[in-house]
């Protein structure tokens, strides 16, 4: 069991470090592009919420930090990388600086535990169903668009492999089958999207063709 928890921990540090960079890749990608096409806004504020609610919820529940230090390092993540395509969107506004005001709001009513915690135990499997579905959401306009300029493959890349670890270290740490299953369905659908991503990297090779 030492050797299996070694091996955990070395996982979980291995993990974190490639969170560090996760959404970075995408990040500069559309920094230097100057443009979100292929990106898809409802499905990042869908990645959002899935975040939030898992970041509290093992906050919350007390587990291992190093069992989930990755959500509030892709929180961060995510949130420039929404700024990034509001801004190419020309959608900074009113409206989107009071929305981001309210949402931090929320995440300090979850983390200060003004809200009762049962009502993330009541949250967290939704977070599943809600992960899949922006991801869902992406590939679908993805597809659509046939164009994955913007799109980063090495994002998506550490997206799967550090769910895919997760799953291990989660078994081993406290065996949630809520976050367990909420890991296995994302591993597959980052690999899906990694995969579309790479397909429809060159789409003006298929004008020229």
């Amino acid at each position: 069991m030492d050797i299996l928890q070694m091996i955990s921990d070395t996982l979980s540090i291995i993990t974190i470090s490639l969170c560090l960079i996760l959404k970075v890749p995408q990040i500069i990608n559309l920094y230097k592009l100057k443009s979100a096409k292929g990106m898809n806004l409802p499905g990042l504020f869908l990645e959002l919420t899935s975040y939030t609610v898992m970041t509290c919820y093992n906050y919350c529940n007390g587990y291992s930090l190093m069992s989930y230090m990755e959500y509030p390092i892709i929180l961060v993540q995510e949130l420039v990388l929404i700024f990034l395509v509001l801004k190419y969107k020309n959608l900074v506004n009113t409206t989107s600086i009071a929305g981001f005001g309210v949402y931090l709001a929320v995440l300090a009513a979850f983390g200060l535990k003004i809200v009762p915690t049962v009502i993330l135990s009541i949250l967290a499997p939704l977070c599943t169903p809600i992960s899949a579905s922006s991801k869902i959401v992406q590939l679908v306009a993805l597809i659509r668009s046939k164009d994955s300029e913007s799109i980063s493959v090495l994002t998506w890349f550490l997206s799967a492999f550090t769910n895919f670890s997760r799953i291990f270290t989660i078994y081993l740490d406290s065996a949630d089958l809520t976050l367990l299953t909420n890991f296995a369905i994302s591993t597959f659908l980052s690999t899906s999207m990694m995969l579309a991503t790479i397909y429809y990297k060159n789409p003006k090779k298929d004008k020229e063709v």
